[in-house]
């Protein structure tokens, strides 16, 4: 579609209205004024067109001129995405960074390199047929990642020629297909508009979850790859910090992190933290499989709501190739404000605490993009999506909870007194969830024919459900007052909380936790607990029970055992049963 050209006719902070636009579409890119600033056409009456500004718009004046491009706003995709730190328009901020510390205003820069060079490897030959979401040629773009090129939507014929394999830059033509009569020109990159889905042939049930070494989020709350999950907490419960555990450690094949309306020094650490580390798998830099998407709070707000949607479209495109995909966006809160703020220059009807009334359909239509899917016979690729959530003062009952909670099958709930008595993660085991137990649960009966996860995960829970009522009993008339059966679950509660719910993120041993060792630790702690029973039930005080030293041993086990020692938790099943003979016999003789 041929450009459009209007001018601006009122100026409303980062919305603006220009005339001339009777025959221009919703969704359409536009450059405003002088400096070409980016902006997205979002309603039309008559021929007055009302625009989002994706930048500054200080020192615009009403008569500039505004050119409609006749396209959505698109995003390059292609190598040359892995390790880069993009902006939420797509902008390298690498390339920025090297003009000004600042995005100047109007900055154009091209996502991905035009000079450099990749080796191209075409896979295909002259008299093939290709069809939509085939893969023709494969990029090694990283030492963790085969980029695999996909014929574009839209492109299906045979091959009529092929270049052979060698070194070339993105912009080249790679294959090229006859299809009705016209020839089809495959590049090594393709343009996608960022609010539109990428189609793919079904859902496939998401059935192997997302291992992320952190204990209480993969033992009593797993996510599935392909499923949803939020994190709510308040200020300072840790909800940065556990979605950067989550992104260095998480299994996914390739993760997309998304500082949507971060503060500028949280997303610093990321950058400065992310090429330091190394993938746990394979001793690689993190940054060969991880995309950084750098929206910060003294960015415009309205380009918050594009991040969003820029990392979600390049997940479905390394999904389409096959991968699993994660992509963490920290904070929807602060998308959703973004939102706000934008209906409320628009005049729009406000629903409940000042957001759109639209802010469900756009919550939903997110985490929607998730799953795992069937891109062709032979080939599924799936995105997990883990959106951070900031309700103000910690309400859970706040409109983006509530929501967000009805579109995910996860929920991380963080809480601010776990916090504050420094038990990280802060996941409350009360207040959260998972439904993707039943599906994950054939995954971990393969990890051990001897523990069996559900009969751990329910006795420990029901262990914790214990403790949460005799805490009360305990604040009103102390733990003395308790028989000895109850004493019993109050101390192995806090040693489940201490040796298994609690993690540190600077122990070598202790900050990823394997499902082989999280299995062995629960087990030996039930263990513990089977065994203190049996004495019980002899009579055996239990104060002389919490006294036997293997109790510290067991505490200590998630940081003195690594995950290539699990034999030594043999050793300490050996010293319980040591121990607890000891103690049978000394009370045996009495």
């Amino acid at each position: 579609m041929s450009e459009i050209r209007g001018e601006i006719v009122e100026v409303n902070g980062p919305v603006i209205k220009a005339c001339g636009f009777s025959s221009a579409g919703i969704g359409d890119q536009v450059e405003v004024g002088s400096q070409k600033l980016i902006g997205e056409i979002i309603a039309i009456k008559k021929d007055i067109a009302i625009i989002q500004v994706y930048e500054d718009t200080t020192g615009l004046r009403l008569g500039m001129e505004v050119i409609s491009l006749g396209h959505p706003i698109s995003v390059e995709l292609g190598p040359g995405l892995i390790g880069n730190v993009f902006d939420g328009l797509q902008r390298p901020l690498s390339k920025i960074a090297k003009v000004s510390p600042f995005i100047q205003r109007g900055a154009e820069k091209q996502a991905l390199e035009r000079e450099r060079t990749w080796h191209v490897q075409p896979i295909v030959k002259v008299g093939d047929y290709l069809e939509e979401n085939d893969i023709y040629a494969h990029i090694q773009e990283t030492p963790l990642i085969v980029h695999k090129l996909l014929v574009p939507q839209g492109i299906k014929g045979e091959v009529i020629e092929v270049l052979p394999e060698g070194d070339y830059h993105i912009q080249d033509v790679i294959v090229k297909v006859k299809q009705e009569g016209k020839i089809k020109e495959l590049k090594c990159y393709q343009l996608w508009p960022i609010r539109k889905p990428r189609p793919t042939k079904g859902y496939v049930l998401p059935d192997e979850p997302l291992i992320t070494g952190q204990r209480v989020l993969d033992f009593f709350f797993p996510l599935a790859k392909g499923g949803t999950a939020i994190i709510p907490g308040g200020f300072g419960t840790g909800k940065t910090v556990t979605q950067h555990q989550l992104a260095k450690w998480s299994d996914a094949d390739l993760i997309i992190y998304i500082g949507c309306g971060e503060r500028g020094n949280e997303m610093t650490q990321v950058l400065e933290e992310f090429p330091k580390l190394q993938d746990p798998r394979t001793g690689r830099p993190l940054m060969e499989r991880t995309i950084l998407i750098a929206n910060v709070s003294n960015m415009p707000v309205t380009a918050r709501e594009a991040s969003i949607y820029t990392g979600i479209t390049m997940a479905e495109y390394f999904r389409d190739m096959g991968y699993n995909v994660a992509v963490m966006a920290d904070s929807t809160s602060r998308w959703a404000e973004a939102l706000r703020e934008i209906a409320g220059r628009l005049e729009e009807m406000p629903a409940e605490e000042g957001y759109p009334s639209y802010l469900a359909s756009r919550i939903a239509e997110f985490y929607e993009r998730a799953g795992r899917r069937k891109i062709k016979d032979n080939r599924c690729g799936s995105i997990s999506i883990i959106g951070a959530v900031s309700p103000p003062g910690g309400d859970f009952s706040e409109p983006v909870t509530q929501h967000s909670k009805r579109f995910t099958k996860v929920f991380w709930a963080l809480d601010k007194e776990l916090a504050g008595a420094r038990h990280f993660p802060s996941v409350n085991w009360l207040l959260s969830y998972s439904q993707y137990i039943p599906e994950v649960e054939k995954w971990w009966q393969q990890q051990s024919q001897e523990l069996k996860w559900p009969q751990l995960r329910e006795q420990a829970m029901a262990i914790l459900e214990q403790d949460a009522y005799l805490q009360k009993v305990v604040r009103l008339i102390g733990p003395d007052a308790l028989p000895d059966s109850q004493k019993l679950v109050y101390e192995v509660a806090r040693i489940i909380k201490e040796g298994f719910l609690q993690q540190n993120a600077f122990d070598p041993n202790d900050c990823y936790c394997s499902a082989q060792k999280q299995l062995k630790i629960m087990g030996i702690i039930l263990y513990f607990y089977s065994r203190a029973q049996q004495c019980l039930e002899k009579r055996i005080p239990v104060t002389k029970i919490l006294q036997l030293p293997v109790v510290t041993d067991i505490v200590r086990a998630k940081s003195e055992i690594s995950d290539e020692q699990l034999d030594k938790f043999e050793h300490l099943k050996e010293n319980i049963d040591l121990e607890f003979s000891k103690l049978e016999k000394e009370y045996g003789s009495i």
